[in-house]
């Protein structure tokens, strides 16, 4: 059977398309910056520059733009009710610049998500109030997971806004450390992450125990319903 089609946005990484590219299936991944392993199969663009137009069979988007979207972000965007003044910024930043980021971040997961793509998956935490208020009508809930169901001795939530795909399946629930211990301390080292350059990105890398359980799913998935489909 033909290989399937697969881009991987928004993954400098290569954790995703790696897992993915494994599954002898043609893959590509996207972002405005270079790959970390300098793979041939990464294209440097901005997603929303057509290639989201180029026949894929299954585009999963792993970091689009979200801090600005999430729930835990939407002090610094406004205060009681929707779009007042917030009671603080961030030092050093404008109200301007939180809003130019939120309306890069909604058009970024708008452009993707309405992609004429028949199979899609994009990662993301659940939104607050005013992301949602800016998202397509038939947009789920996200699936949330965390990494310990797939081996990862981590906790970060991670949803999962799906079209056409099926929940992710738990492959290796790992028993949680009891709470307060050095262990429950390391598997919360995300979000004890210190203030650095290098922060954000590293909060947001892929988890490859994850990656692993969405390639052969979604794959197996998608070549299924392929198959029915002849």
């Amino acid at each position: 059977m033909k290989p399937l089609r697969i881009l991987i946005g928004c993954e400098t990484s290569g954790i995703a398309r790696r897992a993915f590219d494994t599954l002898g299936h043609d893959v590509w991944s996207c972002d405005i910056e270079p790959a970390e392993d300098g793979s041939n199969r990464h294209i440097r663009c901005d997603i929303r520059d057509g290639i989201l137009n180029d026949g894929w069979d299954l585009l999963a988007v792993m970091h689009p733009p979200c801090t600005r979207l999430c729930r835990s972000g939407r002090r610094w965007m406004s205060g009681p009710g929707k779009w007042t003044p917030p009671k603080q910024l961030p030092k050093g930043r404008s109200l301007e610049s939180m809003r130019a980021e939120f309306e890069e971040g909604v058009s970024i997961f708008t452009a993707c998500w309405s992609a004429p793509i028949e199979r899609v998956a994009i990662e993301n935490p659940e939104m607050n109030d005013l992301a949602q208020d800016r998202m397509p009508q038939d947009l789920p809930r996200p699936q949330m997971v965390q990494p310990f169901w797939f081996g990862e001795p981590t906790y970060k939530a991670t949803g999962w806004y799906l079209r056409g795909l099926s929940p992710l399946k738990e492959t290796n629930r790992l028993a949680e450390p009891e709470r307060g211990t050095d262990e429950w301390k390391k598997w919360n080292r995300i979000h004890r992450m210190p203030p650095s350059a290098e922060r954000a990105r590293l909060r947001s890398r892929s988890f490859p125990g994850m990656m692993n359980a969405a390639a052969h799913q979604w794959i197996d998935q998608a070549v299924r319903n392929r198959a029915t489909a002849a």
